[in-house]
């Protein structure tokens, strides 16, 4: 590979497109729903509910079989064929006549999504141990770049033609495959694939036994599902609660979470690689989770709606926490493994995704009905799971000390190994 910028690039295009075509729609999908039902908004409510849940399932089964793929055939093929499997959904969508259609288009949209797990592993790949954190970092911001602009363009092009987004996320998701299939290089040599398919680990939970095989990746796992669970806060009680609290409109909801979006995106593409450089990913790692912690805390106490917006910003330092949390996580395991270890985080992601809209939601219900009120009960949880994340972090993982070797690396021949790592230099580092 003569450049990796262009393959990275790409790669934060694919990152960037998931969220933005999953936030494009969002805007539009309820009203879309209504209509198809001729303005049923009971059984409306009831598909929305139907519609998430099936999404988020999709990406529980789905992300460790496109993972342990990964592993067997290589990062390139999966990545485009879930692009382009991405891009004719849309169109599926767009075009779907009943619920029944459209319902089907949103199984696709989440099998073809669970394409996250390999552009972590791809750049796991091309990326040197010391600079993945600032990598996976960049990444983030692009999550951030979707989640900002996603509703903002689903909710403008929804108010001329509400199957337009549709049309435009496929557009895009076609266009970048194209791009991809043109400079995209294959990021796992031939002699570090899995030499057959190993579908027993294709089951999402027997996936998650690559995360119980180190002491230390094990609490890393805790960690990020702690971390999961506490994210599904924002998706889950984020607009009732500062409806509720301080009276927020619609439009200045939608103006408070592009900051969010906005906060989060600067946070991971400029602060993440300087503090890392400078205090070491553990860290890093702590640091996030406190400020984080702090951050939710803030959200539950603010009396005025502009406290709830200085939170926001504490909050957003959460994000110096995820990516040296993945950094850490990817060098105890196997070249040949990244893919299974990104798939299982996948899944850890959609379960938190099933669990956590309920739990909150049910949080959220029984404190306004108590006397007196505890309205920020939600955002005290989500504090609690970090503090919670803290404690383990502190009791299993050093603060200061070497990474040990990862213990898995003992399924992989030393020569593979060794291959691996020419193969890194040969490709050289992301940033």
């Amino acid at each position: 590979m003569r450049s990796h910028r262009p393959a990275f690039g790409f790669i934060f295009v694919t990152v960037m497109l998931d969220m933005l075509g999953f936030g494009i729609i969002a805007p539009i999908l309820p009203g879309l729903i209504e209509k198809l039902l001729h303005g049923d908004v009971g059984r409306t409510s009831q598909y929305m509910g139907l519609f998430v849940s099936t999404w988020a399932l999709m990406q529980f089964f789905c992300s460790p079989i496109l993972g342990v793929l990964s592993d067997r055939y290589g990062r390139r093929p999966v990545i485009l064929l879930s692009n382009f499997g991405l891009g004719l959904d849309y169109f599926v969508m767009a075009l779907a006549p009943t619920v029944g259609w459209l319902f089907l288009g949103r199984v696709l949209s989440g099998i073809t999504s669970s394409s996250m797990a390999t552009a972590n592993a791809y750049v796991t790949d091309i990326t040197a141990p010391e600079k993945r954190a600032r990598a996976f970092g960049l990444l983030g911001a692009a999550f951030g770049v979707g989640f900002v602009l996603g509703p903002a363009m689903g909710g403008w092009m929804g108010s001329y033609n509400r199957r337009l987004p549709f049309w435009v996320a496929g557009a895009l998701s076609l266009m970048n495959a194209f791009y991809g299939f043109i400079i995209l290089p294959e990021s796992l040599a031939p002699e570090h694939r899995q030499r057959t398919i190993r579908w027993k680990l294709a089951n999402p939970l027997a996936s998650l036994k690559l995360l119980r095989s180190h002491r230390e990746l094990f609490a890393l796992t805790g960690i990020n599902m702690l971390g999961y669970l506490a994210h599904e806060v924002y998706a889950t009680v984020f607009v009732l609660y500062t409806m509720y609290r301080y009276g927020w409109s619609e439009k200045t909801v939608g103006m408070s979470l592009a900051v969010v979006g906005i906060s989060y995106m600067i946070t991971s593409a400029t602060l993440v690689g300087p503090f890392v450089k400078r205090f070491g990913e553990r860290h890093a790692l702590f640091s996030g989770l406190l400020f984080g912690a702090l951050g939710f805390a803030l959200f539950g106490l603010a009396t005025t709606g502009w406290l709830f917006l200085v939170a926001i910003a504490v909050n957003s330092l959460w994000g110096l926490a995820g990516a040296p949390a993945q950094s850490l996580m990817t060098r105890h395991v196997s070249v040949a493994e990244q893919g299974q270890l990104q798939g299982a985080l996948s899944s850890l992601r959609g379960m938190a995704m099933i669990v956590g809209p309920g739990l909150f939601a049910g949080v959220f219900a029984i404190s306004i009905k108590l006397r007196p009120a505890i309205p920020g009960a939600p955002w005290f949880l989500s504090a609690l799971f970090l503090v919670s994340s803290v404690i383990l972090a502190h009791a299993v993982i050093p603060v200061s000390g070497s990474v040990p070797r990862p213990e898995s690396t003992a399924q992989v021949p030393a020569a593979e190994v060794a291959a691996g790592a020419n193969r890194a230099d040969e490709l050289g580092p992301v940033i």
